[in-house]
């Protein structure tokens, strides 16, 4: 899976365009904002867009879909729907972080737990892993060893769980017993900041290393 991090949004939220590079086919997953210059991205790369996927229902990460899935005439795929309530109050988001304003939507297809998504011959897995948004997911892709974790992880740290039905244990508890059962060299995609992976997240994260559970 080839993958492309397009920082996007004054949060600098990172959208990641992938795809199979055998068919070119790929994926827009976060499309948080900035569509102009995610559709410069996809262009410079000759990707054929076929799914818009969401981790989560926070603006930062959503805040482009609509406009992004009509350009490319994609359905939108996740989160999960215990994320309904973010995106039935987009228009509050764009408010409460003085974004433009952001329609409402309900994506074309809810993800839940062991769910698969196809993009060209790739196949990402669901992982549910509440506790920044109670519907938030992961979506890993074995044959090339990477995960994309929107704000569940981050290198050194990890989401937060002051939101509206955020919950700090349920998210330890999703990085320690989802994200920590993959492979030490998997690379990470967070939904901010660096790649790093799960075995340097897992000896050095100061939230949710190893040492810490004894």
């Amino acid at each position: 899976m080839n993958v492309v991090v397009i920082p996007v949004t004054p949060f600098a939220q990172n959208c990641s365009l992938i795809w199979d590079p055998a068919t070119m086919e790929g994926a827009l997953v976060d499309p948080g904002g900035d569509v102009e210059k995610i559709q410069q991205a996809v262009a410079s790369h000759g990707v054929s867009i076929k799914k818009i996927i969401l981790t989560h229902g926070h603006l930062d990460h959503v805040g482009g879909t609509l406009a992004v899935a009509k350009h490319y005439n994609a359905p939108i795929v996740g989160p999960h729907t215990g994320d309904k309530f973010w995106l039935d109050a987009l228009m509050q988001q764009s408010q409460m972080f003085g974004f433009p304003p952001s329609t409402p939507f309900n994506p074309d297809q809810w993800l839940n737990e062991g769910d698969t998504i196809s993009v060209g011959n790739l196949t990402l897995e669901v992982l549910h892993c509440p506790g920044h948004t109670p519907g938030h997911v992961a979506l890993v892709e074995r044959t090339s060893n990477q995960v994309i974790v929107g704000d569940i992880l981050f290198a050194g740290s990890i989401g937060r769980t002051d939101f509206p039905q955020g919950n700090h244990a349920q998210l330890l508890e999703a990085i320690r017993t989802k994200l920590f059962t993959l492979p030490d060299e998997m690379k990470v995609y967070p939904g901010h900041g660096p790649t790093t992976t799960i075995g340097k997240e897992r000896t050095t994260n100061p939230f949710v290393a190893d040492s810490k559970y004894g």
